[in-house]
């Protein structure tokens, strides 16, 4: 059994991850910002904790994560306004990156998109170009990092019912991924040694998702 805490955990690839952790055994914490997401989070079999991790410090992170194995980063600003998003997908997330190795969690994993990358390539005149932004720079404190970090790189994110299968791809392939996918690929990656330390693109594809990360 792993402890794991989820940040975002009402975001809804969260409240799909969560119930394929508790499902094999794992004690999961979600952590919220609105008191009135924990039920929706308790109902998926995880505790949750309410904090707004874009106000909490480092220390106050790092308090929460303790005693835990692992981490998934799964919030996000949800785009519209540059300085939140700046302080959130960047911000906020790289201070957890400092929480976990403040708290000893060895474990990180963060649901970033297949597009991220310093040379993104987002025009600034485009609306998604902060939240290209601010995960770029992100992942790339995530890499520098000494933490076992696995970052991972869905495609356009659909509604579709999961298939288990995925292709691992680059940022030039344009085909979705559904959540659900999302979500087992996020489970599986947590399990699999071959992930750490790598980005790990994917879309929705024919090979199974544990023979596909098995693969790296």
């Amino acid at each position: 059994m792993s402890r794991i805490a989820i940040i975002g955990g009402h975001g809804k690839v969260a409240l799909l991850l969560a119930p394929i952790l508790v499902g094999r055994g794992d004690e999961v914490t979600s952590i919220v910002r609105d008191p009135e997401h924990v039920q929706d989070v308790e109902a998926t079999g995880a505790k949750a904790v309410v904090a707004d991790v874009e106000s909490l410090d480092e220390r106050g992170l790092a308090e929460i994560l303790a005693g835990h194995n692992a981490v998934v980063w799964s919030a996000g600003a949800g785009g519209g306004n540059p300085e939140r998003t700046r302080a959130v997908d960047r911000d906020a997330a790289i201070r957890s990156m400092k929480a976990a190795a403040t708290a000893s969690v060895p474990r990180y994993v963060m649901v970033s998109y297949l597009g991220a990358r310093p040379d993104h390539g987002v025009p600034e005149s485009n609306p998604f170009f902060h939240y290209a932004e601010a995960k770029a720079a992100a992942d790339e404190h995530l890499r520098n990092t000494a933490l076992d970090w696995t970052i991972l790189g869905p495609s356009a994110l659909t509604l579709d019912p999961g298939t288990g299968r995925i292709a691992l791809a680059d940022h030039s392939d344009s085909r979705g991924v559904s959540r659900e996918d999302v979500a087992a690929v996020a489970a599986a990656a947590l399990r699999e040694p071959r992930t750490v330390r790598q980005f790990v693109g994917f879309t929705q594809g024919e090979t199974p998702i544990e023979e596909a990360l098995a693969s790296l």
